[in-house]
Parts: C-alpha cells; structure tokens; sequence
C-alpha cells in the first residue's frame, strides 16, 4: 500500500464515525421512492458544510447532485440511491425506523451514508490540490419503484441531465451473504432485466352447476400453467439466465359462478437481450392456448430496468483497489442473481461498474435483502468509502489499464 493509499484509509477510517452516525439517522427516517424529501435535505446539509460542493437539488424530483471541481480533467461519477421500502421493521436495535410500515431494507440508507464519506474525503482532496479533474454525486431517488409514466430515478436523472460529459461512473450495493472484508464482483451482465406481464383469460361465465353452459377461463388457466412454468426448461436454452414467475392470479365472487375472465401478473427475469425478447414471445403464446380451448386472451408487457452490465476493464481497477488498500481482502467473481438494478440505465449510457460489499452480521440470522430484520455490519462503511474513493481517484488520473 502506498503512501497515499494509506492516506485513503486513514481518511474513510477517521470519516467511519459520522458515515455511522449518518446511516442510522437515515435509517430511523425512511421514505418511500419520490418522496425522499427529508434524505434529500439532509444530504444537502451536510454536503454545504464541506464548502467546496456545488449543489443541485429536484433532479428527478428529489434527486441531489453535488459537484467537486478543480475545472478541468476528466468527469467520473460516483452514485448512491436514497429511497425505501414499504416494509415494517421488526429489529429492536435503538435505530430502528420510526416510521411505520416503511424501512430501509435494501440498504440505502447505507449507500447514501458511504457517498458522503466519499465527498467529505475529496473535499479535502481537492482543497488540498492533491487531484484534478470533476467528482459528480448523484444520491438518486426510486431505485425501487417507478413514476406515473414507468420511470425509475436513474431514468430521470439521466434525462435531467446528471450523467452528462460524465466517462466513467461506480457504484456499490451492500451484500448480506458476505461478511466485511469480502466484496463480489462480475463482468458483464450481472443483474436482471426486469419486465412485468398482465395477461387476461376471457371466456363466457355462468354457473357453477351447469359448466357444460360456459367457457371457464379457470380451466383454460389450468391448461396454460404447465406450459408457462415449462418455459425455462424447455424453451430457453439452459446456457441462458432466465426465471418467469407468476405473482398473482385474481378471478370469481363467488363459489357457485363461474367467472367471465381470470387476471395474472407475473415477471420475466434475464439476462441477455436476446433472450429478453424471446421469452417475452413465448410467454405471449402460451397465453394463446386460450383460443385453442373457445377462450380469448389479452397480452401486455411492461420492459423495467435493463440488466445491470459491468464494464470488466473497471472491475479489474476496483480488484485491484481492493487488494491494493486491504491486502487480505477476498474478492468473489459471481453474478449477483436475478434481482433489478435500475443503475442498470447508467451504465446503458456511460461505462460503469457495482460491486457489491460484504456486510453481513455475525449474529447467525439471515438478515436478507428485503426482509423486516435486515441490517449490516457498520465497518463495511468505512472499506465501501475507501473503495469508491480510491477507485475514483485512479480514473481521474487515467490509470485505467491495470
């Protein structure tokens, strides 16, 4: 470890304190995807208090985008989403949500704590000379829902502007199944294209005595299923990434009527574009089965987040950095599985990479993403801060090319 790595360390060890502090303030006060409007005041704060930040504020609605500049150099991005979950929390530790039935289940609170470390570091950089070029923040809002018109936070960030004349952009997500000092990295695509279907089952309803009389969409439904969960098996090749699930099947008012139409919703998960589009098909027509059986159907698909693409050129410069700055750090090469990233959308538009780091509790509960006792281990702040800080300083000196 160099000088100036140490430097790296001992600034995100002596900054782990108020990243702490500031990820349990966060926690106590979710809020939910376009409402983030006290985290975005508070990112604002303490964003001022370093003096050096140039601060735009509403970007996506309440979107914050902070600004480090010495005027000239490359523009590297650095990003953290800020919302919640609607989830209630059942952990009894003193931080826990104060809001009911919203909680900071996926870490963001995390996330938005360790990117103001990272500023509060080159703050002091900057003020010191000691690199050139532009550090953009983006603490984005709804990574975890949409708008009225099916658009997540980074979307709108982009088209507001906060990825322009941006070369490179990082990022990270916390990891409940690895332990501090652990992070996981993968090449290419890693995360899930996510899209939602709504499909309907019409027939001719009527009672339940006489079903001879009807076209019963339950029964055509009962045909369909085994073809839907068949897809994968025998429809997608097993060298692709792929899920299709079902979520929710809504029909009938009563026992003794047979409904007029049957409503389903389920997802479509891959990872390839290709593959994308092709099972997006064959969901469609197995739905078609409808018609072979004096039924009807109706189709649509609503395309989410891309998967999340990892440019490997800056994965290999963030392993690099980690071994570089904590030699007995473990670096796991894997997928991190079929959940959506709309951070996906940034690195569509400009290189970019997320590693995701370990933050597990040794308390033997399965604190998972998304569960009501979710939690970390806070010393995976100061390791995140180090990381993206240093990582970042390499791209802004142009030493890509490890």
């Amino acid at each position: 470890m160099t000088t100036g790595q140490t430097s790296i360390v001992s600034e995100a060890k002596a900054a782990a304190a108020k990243m702490r502090d500031w990820r349990r303030h966060l926690h106590q006060y979710p809020e939910l995807s376009f409402q983030e409007h006290d985290t975005a005041a508070f990112v604002c704060e303490k964003l001022k208090e370093l003096g050096n930040v140039a601060i735009e504020t509403g970007v996506a609605k309440t979107g914050v985008v902070g600004t480090i500049s010495s005027g000239s150099g490359p523009v590297i991005a650095l990003r953290a989403d800020m919302d919640a979950l609607p989830i209630d929390e059942i952990n009894e530790h003193e931080y826990r949500s104060k809001r009911k039935g919203v909680m900071h289940a996926c870490g963001h609170d995390a996330h938005t704590a360790i990117l103001l470390g990272v500023a509060t570091i080159f703050s002091n950089l900057f003020k010191q000379g000691k690199v050139t070029g532009t550090v953009r923040l983006i603490f984005q809002p709804a990574e975890e829902d949409t708008d009225h018109e099916g658009l997540s936070g980074a979307s709108r960030m982009i088209q507001e502007g906060a990825l322009d004349h941006v070369e490179t952009i990082l990022a990270l997500h916390v990891c409940p199944w690895q332990p501090p000092g652990v992070i996981q990295v993968n090449d290419g695509f890693s995360m899930a294209n996510v899209d939602v279907f709504q499909a309907k089952i019409i027939g001719e309803g009527g009672h339940g005595g006489y079903p001879h009389l009807t076209k019963d969409p339950i029964w055509m439904l009962g045909a369909i299923l085994p073809s839907f969960y068949g897809l994968i098996s025998r429809r997608t090749s097993p060298l692709e990434t792929a899920a299709a699930s079902i979520g929710k099947i809504h029909t009938g008012t009563a026992s003794n009527i047979i409904p007029q139409e049957v409503e389903i919703t389920g997802t479509i998960r891959t990872y390839s574009p290709d593959t994308r589009e092709k099972l997006g098909r064959e969901v469609e027509n197995v739905f078609k089965i409808a018609e072979s059986l004096g039924g009807r159907y109706s189709f649509t698909l609503e395309k989410g987040e891309p998967a999340l693409k990892n440019d490997p050129r800056i994965n290999s410069l963030l392993t690099k950095v980690a071994k570089d700055l904590y030699p007995d750090m473990k670096v796991v090469k894997a997928p991190f599985g079929m959940g959506g990233e709309d951070f996906g959308y940034m690195t569509e538009k400009v290189p970019g990479s997320m590693f995701f780091l370990g933050c597990a509790l040794e308390d033997g509960k399965n604190r998972d993403l998304h569960t009501n006792i979710f939690d970390i281990d806070e010393q995976c702040l100061e390791i995140g801060a180090s990381i993206l800080t240093e990582t970042a300083i390499r791209l802004l000196a142009g030493k890509i090319d490890c």
